[in-house]
């Protein structure tokens, strides 16, 4: 596969220069901010309140805003939208709304509009590492099933791509704040664990001068309104 980010597919495949985007589970901000700064009107919907409040903490690179929402009920009006992007975001909906929030997707789209979605693999170094505090292989399948159903929404296959994104992280105890960040749930798993997640962090990691590397074999999925 090639090495590439989620962000160099969005932007290699996605136009986005004065286009309305909403990035569903948004996180920190950071890909809002990207996509800011190539023109786009964006939206980020996210539900942990400390990553919402980190996005809206950080410098604005121009008009984005930062919502407390959820991907089966977002807070836009029908048909408002021209680009709807879940990175890494999908499987992180309850199984049972996964269907829920493409359909959401397609209701606030333009006809014609655009859902990027990227999906982590049940596999890879960095899989191996955080499945030892959270296995995701059903989570991940799910979400594919409801990407491969999704006509059912009205919308329709563009593009499917595979790519491998390397990830760095300076030392375990940054793995482990990272972990959490994600889902704060984990928080007591990982401190229970500690020990066994160490030793596959240090066995699957690939050590460097700049910190311990990971490879996260991706999954792209383009979809488009009818």
């Amino acid at each position: 596969m090639v090495h590439k980010t989620n962000s160099d597919v969005l932007l290699e495949t996605v136009p986005l220069k004065g286009k309305v985007v909403v990035d569903v589970g948004c996180g920190d901000g950071a890909l809002v901010r990207l996509m800011a700064g190539q023109g786009a009107r964006v939206t980020g919907i996210e539900t942990n309140p400390k990553q919402l409040a980190k996005a809206r903490a950080t410098n604005r690179v121009a008009d984005e805003t930062y919502i407390d929402g959820i991907a089966q009920s977002l807070p836009m009006k029908e048909g408002s939208v021209d680009v709807v992007v879940f990175s890494n975001s999908l499987h992180h909906v309850p199984v049972e709304d996964q269907g829920r929030a493409l359909a959401e997707a397609e209701r606030v789209l333009v006809p014609g509009g655009v859902i990027f979605i990227s999906e982590p693999l049940a596999e890879g170094s960095n899989f191996d590492v955080v499945r030892v505090v959270h296995d995701e292989t059903v989570v991940r399948a799910k979400a594919l099933e409801a990407i491969r159903a999704a006509s059912q929404w009205g919308l329709e296959p563009v593009r499917e791509m595979t790519h491998v994104q390397h990830s760095r992280v300076a030392d375990f105890e940054a793995f482990r704040q990272r972990q959490i960040a994600v889902d704060p749930t984990r928080a007591a798993v990982v401190d229970e664990r500690q020990t066994e997640i160490r030793a596959a962090f240090e066995r699957h990691g690939r050590r460097a001068e700049d910190g311990w590397w990971f490879d996260q074999p991706m999954r792209i999925n383009l979809l488009r309104k009818r």
